[in-house]
């Protein structure tokens, strides 16, 4: 087994975050720097015919190049390691809002939770969202509690009614968004 020369040896960086940040601010700059220039060539050639080299207008240009470089920097929220590796929670679990009712406790039978996931729609190309939902309807109607109008009973129960493709269509939405 042979030994590669140590010249290859990359040189460890105890600041690996810090040269992160270091080396992407070189490249905005450079990338920014590149732009301007770009930008700057653009209206000279444009218009070339009606300034001077030696006009306000030009020199202006010419010294909003540092300028714009050193806003982006300031502007740059800096961001470690850590906030990569941390999960998110997310505030709700359903794109559903619940509605408000007069009534504290509404429970609903098992039955008909098990007869609404009998008639589940999972977004399937020969799936009839129409039938789905007017098969949906019908069951929701034969539940009726005092004090709770059958939107809220509805929606409540509508997300038992899908899986698959149409659950994570239903969870695309932001949280507490759907209110009818």
């Amino acid at each position: 087994m042979h030994r590669s020369p140590t010249d290859n040896l990359v040189p460890l960086d105890l600041e690996i975050e810090a040269t992160l940040r270091r080396n992407r601010a070189e490249r905005r700059r450079k990338l920014l720097q590149d732009k301007t220039v770009a930008s700057i060539l653009e209206e000279e050639t444009h218009s070339s015919d009606s300034l001077s080299p030696d006009s306000p207008s030009s020199r202006e240009s010419a010294t909003q190049l540092p300028e714009t470089a050193s806003m982006v920097d300031n502007q740059h929220q800096k961001i470690t390691l850590e906030d990569y590796s941390s999960s998110s929670v997310p505030q709700f679990f359903t794109s559903i809002a619940r509605p408000e009712v007069q009534v504290h406790n509404i429970n609903y039978p098992h039955s008909l939770i098990h007869l609404i996931q009998g008639n589940l729609f999972q977004g399937l190309p020969n799936d009839d969202p129409y039938a789905h939902l007017a098969t949906f309807i019908e069951i929701c109607n034969t539940v009726k509690i005092a004090g709770v109008p059958d939107e809220a009973i509805r929606l409540s129960l509508f997300s038992f009614s899908l899986a698959g493709e149409a659950k994570r269509w239903l969870h695309s939405f932001k949280g507490n968004n759907l209110k009818t």
